[in-house]
């Protein structure tokens, strides 16, 4: 979680809240952002420097805020699929709760300024990176070589949060996307599991189970 206070935080929650209203990051006025959090427009730059920077902070306390709840539960799982399904309902849950993040993040990775597109694109790849080290640390899917599970730990994190905004805008759809992006995931590890499996073994098993 997030240690900030005073002004600072009531600037980021005051963006949160406007986002929420679909607004973008990048389209927030200095003064309505100050409006907002009950401050004078003056004290903006006693925080940051620009609006740059702010949203730097901005994306930066949304990450926070998640990863720190989505690792502990990595860290208990017993397999790859427990991990994949405590992952998925965490991190779409948070999301229905604080739909102002999914916005910023949609919105940001494809938005205007390339500084933020690039802090976006660090932190989903440092979200990526945790993940792939839980899942080595803890043996969940010891044949698939670490490598591979960085990979598909990045094509994971992006899947996510392509179908964050269906589960918050579609209601009735949300336990198939829950259900869809899980599938996603462990038919991604159960495939690199086969990648090192010999085209003879693998007929054999085939022809096993038919």
């Amino acid at each position: 979680m997030s240690v900030l206070t005073g002004g600072k935080l009531k600037l980021i929650q005051a963006a949160l809240r406007l986002i929420n209203q679909s607004r973008s990051l990048t389209s927030l006025g200095l003064r309505e952002l100050a409006r907002e959090a009950g401050l004078n427009p003056n004290t903006f730059y006693r925080h940051f420097k620009n609006l740059d920077e702010f949203g730097l902070q901005v994306l930066s306390y949304i990450a926070e805020d998640m990863k720190s709840g989505v690792r502990e539960l990595r860290q208990m799982a017993e397999s790859s699929e427990q991990a994949s399904h405590d992952t998925v309902t965490f991190v779409y849950h948070y999301f229905l709760a604080n739909p102002a993040a999914t916005t910023v993040a949609v919105r940001e990775l494809h938005g205007p300024s390339p500084l933020l597109r690039r802090a976006l694109e660090s932190q989903l790849d440092a979200s990526a990176r945790e993940m792939a080290e839980d899942i080595i640390e803890r043996r969940l899917v010891s044949a698939v070589p670490p490598e591979t599970i960085h990979e598909i730990s990045r094509m994971t994190i992006r899947y996510i949060l392509f179908r964050a905004m269906d589960y918050i805008e579609k209601p009735g759809q949300r336990e198939a996307i829950q259900q869809e992006t899980e599938r996603f995931i462990n038919r991604q590890f159960r495939g690199a599991m086969l990648d090192g499996v010999s085209e003879q073994a693998l007929a054999a098993l085939l022809q096993s189970r038919s």
